[in-house]
């Protein structure tokens, strides 16, 4: 078992939370005055906007253009051979991807709970899930449903470019390779901005009880958590691929949108704060913010990139501070739900 002392990067209450020793702050792109100096270090350090994921998930895209996507030509219309290429495409990446995150850290056990935010690792058997087991019930709707929709909009995205349907960018000029690698840099916004929509989207408490319910059954999340959604959620969260079409755009921007929100859930609920390497380094792989979301259920609806919830008064920073605002908030609520006001 890898060798990481959890002290060095945060600490540990009573109750066995885990938790950075400092709060959470938002990428200094929306400081005021402007921090030129900070803005440079979040922008080439690690982790910062690039490193990892953003360039991680970007090459998976062009890696996936270039060898594992059907000639463009082929699929001007529908037919079985492209379409199951990019389904069974796409079930390998996910197997693969999250394969490696849960074995890792859930099967072989590699760093015991050194730096998880729930000490516990989840129950062999719990009847909230199908099947009585977390994992399998996460199994059944992240590949039945899950990597199924997210293709669905592959395809229909593909067959839009294929059609002249959607303005395609062909990379072959400096300029149209400029344009793409622009807008490659902007994915990470765009998938937040639409992520913040619907997820608050699907906090309304009809959709919350139908539909969302079924997500936040995993108050301590694995990797598999992170795409286990029920249908109608994946259809509204895997419609952020289909934002590609709507610009002069090209499919590797599509395809980095599929990774980063197809992929990117993988590491985003594994729960750990840092990762042993097996070559013996250590990595920051945390996605604290989500974690309290799974936690509270009604903070931290983005992510860290744009103060969404900051703007909107959700944020919650980790501080006992934060803690007892939410608290007030809460209390508010279900004051304002005996009087018969809105809430």
């Amino acid at each position: 078992m890898a060798n990481l002392d959890e002290s060095r990067f945060g600490t540990r209450d009573a109750f066995g939370v885990y938790q950075p020793k400092e709060p959470i702050k938002y990428a200094p792109i929306s400081d005021w005055p402007p921090r030129p100096g900070a803005v440079w270090r979040w922008l080439v350090g690690w982790p910062g906007f690039v490193l990892p994921w953003h360039l991680l998930y970007t090459c998976i895209a062009v890696a996936t253009w270039l060898w594992l996507t059907p000639p463009i030509a082929t699929m001007a219309d529908f037919s079985t051979g492209w379409i199951l290429t990019i389904l069974a495409r796409n079930y390998v990446l996910v197997v693969v991807y999250y394969g490696l995150w849960h074995g890792r850290l859930y099967l072989q056990k590699a760093q015991g709970t050194a730096t998880k935010y729930n000490a516990r690792f989840p129950e062999g058997k719990n009847d909230s899930f199908l099947w009585n087991n977390q994992l399998l019930d996460n199994l059944t709707f992240a590949l039945a449903s899950g990597v199924p929709i997210m293709t669905a909009y592959e395809v229909l995205g593909h067959w839009l470019y294929a059609n002249g349907l959607a303005p395609m960018v062909q990379i072959t000029s400096l300029g149209g390779l400029v344009w793409v690698g622009v807008l490659l840099l902007t994915v990470p916004f765009w998938t937040e901005v639409h992520f913040y929509v619907v997820h608050r989207l699907i906090h309304w408490p009809p959709l919350y009880r139908a539909v969302h319910h079924l997500h936040h059954r995993n108050v301590n999340p694995t990797p598999w958590s992170g795409i286990s959604m029920h249908p109608i959620e994946h259809l509204l969260y895997f419609s952020v691929i289909l934002g590609a079409c709507l610009i002069p755009a090209h499919p590797i921007v599509m395809l980095a949108i599929i990774m980063r929100s197809g992929l990117g859930p993988g590491h985003g609920h594994a729960g750990f704060e840092q990762m042993a390497t097996p070559g013996g380094g250590i990595a920051a792989v945390g996605d604290f913010p989500h974690y309290l979301h799974h936690k509270y259920f009604e903070v931290n609806y983005a992510n860290e990139l744009i103060p969404l919830d900051r703007w909107f008064g959700s944020f919650h920073d980790g501080s006992e501070a934060a803690d007892a605002r939410l608290h007030a908030r809460m209390k508010r609520k279900a004051g304002r739900g005996r009087t018969g006001k809105a809430n």
